[in-house]
């Protein structure tokens, strides 16, 4: 029986979340189950209802989605926050994933790209917009002192090149998947790559250069 994955949405905008509304009621394996006018109160809302996904804009009266997505992945560790926002800045996009969002996909998205990142991001992928992520290459800073990685970094990107899962990464590090992902995505912004893929990629490159 496929799981059906529960989604809360958070967007100021009556209209844009009647219809993510609608987007989601075509998909048989996702649920709507609440929408959010603030990032306030998603914050209480995902609290009180658990989702597997909120769908999280940035720009929000009151409470911000950066403040909102922080307060969701303190208080609810296991809800994944997927970004959905109109803007494509490297700072927007910066703050979003260090606060915590796992994914980053614009509005202008094809429908079925919304509705594939909701599923990506509960099988432990990390969506993220061709132009977020044009964004983060184009104004990735030059490699020196402050870009290099940590120990525990270069670790899980060691792994990740040796083509090990996040769940048996954060085994063997004893940590979580969570941690395992925040992990990559420093890893991601300081090598100027995208995905784990291309991580991957650039763990074998210098291994063998090694």
């Amino acid at each position: 029986m496929t799981r059906v994955i529960r989604v809360l949405i958070a967007d100021d905008h009556a209209i844009v979340r009647t219809g993510l509304s609608q987007l989601l009621g075509t998909a048989d394996d996702i649920e709507l189950v609440g929408a959010a006018g603030d990032g306030a109160e998603a914050a209480t809302m995902a609290a009180e209802l658990r989702p597997d996904v909120v769908l999280m804009d940035l720009s929000m009266p009151g409470t911000d989605g950066i403040s909102a997505t922080e307060r969701i992945v303190a208080a609810s560790p296991e809800v994944h926050v997927l970004v959905l926002t109109s803007f494509s800045d490297q700072a927007r996009i910066l703050d979003a994933l260090q606060a915590g969002a796992e994914g980053y996909l614009l509005k202008h998205s094809e429908p079925e790209v919304i509705l594939a990142g909701i599923r990506e991001i509960v099988s432990g992928g990390s969506p993220l917009d061709p132009k977020a992520a044009r964004v983060l290459l184009t104004n990735r800073r030059s490699p020196g002192p402050e870009t290099k990685l940590t120990d525990r970094e270069q670790e899980v990107l060691d792994m990740v090149g040796a083509g090990l899962p996040n769940k048996t990464i954060a085994r063997r590090l004893g940590i979580s998947e969570r941690t395992v992902k925040a992990h990559l995505t420093n890893v991601y912004q300081r090598l100027g790559v995208t995905d784990r893929t291309q991580a991957a990629l650039w763990a074998q490159r210098q291994q063998r250069d090694n």
